[in-house]
C-alpha cells in the first residue's frame, strides 16, 4: 500500500481492513495477505484528516526485496495532486508496477497511475469530482464516470473513498472465492455488490463545482425545480444562450449533457422522497418530474441498479418516536 502526505486515511485502511478480514474465514491460511505500507520514509505519514499512519518500508527497501509484488495499491486523497510532482514516488510506482501481478488505485490514486502512463488507452474510474480533471489531464484514459470500480487487464481502479472497499472485496473474491468474499462482506456490513454507481451521490456537488455563472445558475434551478419541463430549449433560454452554446458549455463544466444532469437531479430528489416520506411511487414520480412510475423505475435501474420500490424497501427511514427511543423496539 503506497501512502503519501495528505492521502485519505480511509483509502488506506478501508481496503486493508477488507482484505485482512479474509483471515477470519481461512483458518488454514492465517495470513492471507502480508501487507506493507510504503512511503518515502519509515514512520509517521500525516493523512488529510491529520491522523498519522505508520509506514513500515521505504521505496528503496520495497524495491530491494527481490520477491515479486502480488498487489500494488496506490492510495488516493487530496495529496494526490502534490504527489504528481514527487519524482521519487512516481519512480517507485513506475518500477513497482513492472514487478506486480496486479496494480490497484483507490480514488485519486488513479491520477498517479495515469501520470506514469499506466492508464493510457485503458478504462478507469476515480472519484466523480475528479473525473473531469483526470479526463482533461490524461485524454487517452477512458473514464467510466459512474463505475464504483473498473478492471482493465491487471489494472484495477476505484471510485472515491469507500469504493476502495468494494474493489478490495472484489480482490478477495478473485483470490479466495465467492464464499470467503461474502463472509467478509457480512463481517464489514457491506453489500457484496453495491447497488448503483457514483452518479447517485453527485448532483448537488457537481453544481457547486461549476464556475460558469450562467451554467451554475441553471444547475441550481434544475435542483430546485425538478418537476419543471427542463428541456434544453428552456434551460438555454434561462441561461441566455443558444441551445448549441449552452449544451457545449454545460458539458465542459460538468462532463454531463443537460439531459443526463436533469435525470440525475430527479433521481436525487426522488431518493430523498423515498427515504423520508410514505408518499406513493406514482405521486413521487410526478413530483420530481418523471411524470409516471414506469419512467422513474427505468431511471432508477440505470442509475441506482434497483427499482424505486426496491430502493425504498432498503433505505426508507424509520421515524423514531419518544417511546421507541426510550424503550427500544417492541
Amino acid at each position: 500500500m503506497v501512502v503519501y502526505r495528505d492521502a485519505h486515511v480511509l483509502d488506506v485502511v478501508g481496503p486493508l481492513e477488507v482484505m485482512n478480514g479474509a483471515a477470519f474465514f481461512l483458518p488454514d491460511t492465517p495470513r492471507p495477505y502480508a501487507v506493507s505500507v510504503v512511503a518515502d520514509k519509515v514512520g509517521r505519514v500525516k493523512t488529510a484528516s491529520s491522523i498519522a499512519l505508520m509506514a513500515d518500508m521505504t521505496y528503496a527497501e520495497a524495491l530491494a526485496d527481490e520477491e515479486p509484488i502480488d498487489t500494488l495499491i496506490v492510495s488516493g486523497g487530496i495529496g494526490a495532486m502534490a504527489a504528481l510532482n514527487d519524482s521519487a514516488l512516481l519512480d517507485f510506482v513506475r518500477e513497482a508496477t513492472a514487478r506486480s501481478r496486479r496494480v490497484v488505485s483507490i480514488c485519486t490514486g488513479a491520477l498517479i497511475l495515469a501520470e506514469i502512463g499506466l492508464l493510457d488507452g485503458k478504462r478507469a474510474s476515480t472519484h466523480w469530482f475528479w473525473s473531469s480533471i483526470l479526463e482533461q489531464r490524461y485524454p487517452t484514459v477512458q473514464i467510466e464516470r459512474d463505475a464504483i470500480y473498473v478492471r482493465d487487464g491487471n489494472i484495477w481502479t476505484s471510485a472515491g473513498i469507500t469504493a476502495g472497499m468494494d474493489l478490495a472485496l472484489a480482490l478477495v473474491e478473485e483470490d479466495w472465492g465467492h464464499d470467503v468474499a461474502l463472509n467478509v462482506a457480512r463481517l464489514n456490513v457491506m453489500y457484496m455488490i453495491r447497488p448503483g454507481g457514483q452518479s447517485q451521490f453527485s448532483a448537488h456537488l457537481v453544481a457547486e463545482k461549476a464556475e460558469d455563472p450562467a451554467i451554475h445558475e441553471v444547475m441550481q434551478y434544475i435542483l430546485n425545480t425538478p418537476a419543471d419541463p427542463l428541456t434544453v430549449t428552456a434551460l438555454a433560454a434561462r441561461a441566455g444562450l443558444s441551445e448549441r452554446t449552452f449544451a457545449r458549455r454545460f458539458k465542459d463544466e460538468t462532463g454531463l449533457t443537460p439531459a443526463a444532469y436533469v435525470e440525475t437531479s430527479r433521481i436525487q430528489a426522488a431518493r430523498i422522497q423515498l427515504e423520508s416520506t410514505s408518499e406513493g411511487i406514482e405521486q413521487i414520480a410526478y413530483q420530481v418530474g418523471f411524470q409516471n412510475a414506469e419512467r422513474m423505475r427505468r431511471a432508477f435501474q440505470r442509475h441506482v441498479g434497483v427499482s424505486a420500490l426496491e430502493y425504498r424497501e432498503r433505505f426508507q427511514r424509520t421515524l423514531a418516536t419518544e417511546d421507541n427511543i426510550r424503550d427500544g423496539p417492541p
